[in-house]
């Protein structure tokens, strides 16, 4: 069984009519831990779109946890995003529901039934991102470092090979910022998750070096040493 869980090759990424990305070509392996850097507007949500449906992808080929997007609907699209995790910067948590509630949603829209599965689920994910007194609480009590951690436990909630994090500490304060990097890490040691994270944050990359992908030129580049 193959370890590569994210495979892009000769793809060419649009906006619309726009070409945005030309000619990319990534592995991403199990358990990897990814950068994807670049200045704004240099094509990086583009990519992440793609990779989880939003944007159709139209030449070249790739293959996400299993999925070949060239062969995505919307009918599979959902599908797709049952096998992948995403971590947004701004949280979209639901104001109107707790947290337990939250995460109870979303495994009811991917299909789950079973009521006491779906319990068991949204307290392993609530403990395994140390929230699991806190399943009672709405977003709005909860601190910006705890929202983020909803967020990524909502993500796990599906078992993901991949974890697409956009800014994911982006709105959060240093010593929060270092908390959610620590869970990031953990979860792709332990869990065996392949993560993308897009960041404009060089002193995290630098605290927490990896491997790099920086858009630039219309290009998407594996970086080798300084993120600067």
């Amino acid at each position: 069984m193959s370890d590569i869980v994210l495979s892009i090759q000769n793809a060419n990424i649009y906006q619309g009519n726009t070409l945005i990305l030309s000619d990319v070509n990534i592995n991403i392996s199990r358990s990897e831990f990814v950068y994807l850097i670049g200045k704004t507007g240099t094509g990086k949500s583009s990519l992440l779109k793609t990779l989880y449906g939003e944007l159709p992808l139209r030449e070249g080929k790739a293959n996400v946890a299993g999925f070949d997007l060239k062969d995505l609907t919307w009918k599979t699209v959902p599908f797709l995003r049952r096998n992948i995790g995403i971590v947004f910067q701004d949280f979209q948590l639901l104001t109107d529901r707790n947290v337990h509630d939250n995460l109870k949603f979303v495994l009811h829209a991917t299909g789950w039934k079973d009521e006491k599965l779906i319990e068991d689920k949204i307290e392993d994910v609530l403990g395994k991102v140390g929230l699991k007194t806190k399943g009672f609480k709405f977003p709005y009590e909860l601190s910006g470092g705890e929202q983020q951690r909803v967020d990524i436990a909502r993500a796990l909630l599906n078992s993901p090979k991949l974890i697409l994090a956009d800014e994911p500490t982006g709105n959060l304060d240093p010593e929060t910022t270092e908390e959610i990097m620590n869970l990031l890490f953990q979860i792709s040691k332990e869990f065996g998750t392949a993560i993308v994270m897009a960041t404009h944050d060089y002193m995290v990359i630098n605290k927490y070096p990896a491997r790099m992908l920086r858009t630039e030129f219309g290009k998407v580049l594996d970086v080798i040493g300084s993120a600067s």
